[in-house]
């Protein structure tokens, strides 16, 4: 979302600049970058000019995409217990509340895309 909200293909932003306005460590930042360049969610250049930023492709892009290429394609199928046999065959204690409300999310990640959330974040007038 800072990057969102806060660049544009005219105006990049380096990990220095985004770890400082959001306190979080440098190279754990950079890590994230990274993933998410690699999947094409969001745009970078090298050089004096270089940093990050987000095009208009990926504005359009849904925030399930997101999550999923930080936490992986299984973020919304796992066992929310962590356990390796948990299905609705073999569920765990928590497998039938947690479907609900993963399918709900999964939704609400999908139908919303990066432009949509970023211009809420501004209306709204939250810091990031």
């Amino acid at each position: 979302m800072y990057l969102a909200v806060n660049s544009s293909e005219e105006k990049k932003l380096g990990v220095k600049e985004i770890s400082g306005a959001l306190e979080v460590p440098k190279h754990f930042l950079a890590k994230i970058l990274q993933q998410l360049s690699r999947h094409s969610l969001i745009s970078s250049t090298k050089g004096p000019n270089g940093g990050f930023f987000l095009t208009e492709d990926d504005l359009k892009k849904p925030l399930r995409l997101v999550v999923e290429s930080i936490d992986g394609p299984d973020v919304f199928n796992a066992c929310i217990l962590g356990l390796p046999v948990c299905s609705s065959k073999n569920p765990c204690p928590l497998h039938s509340t947690a479907s609900v409300y993963r399918k709900g999310l999964l939704a609400l990640l999908n139908d919303q895309n990066i432009r949509e959330v970023a211009k809420k974040v501004k209306e709204n007038k939250l810091n990031i």
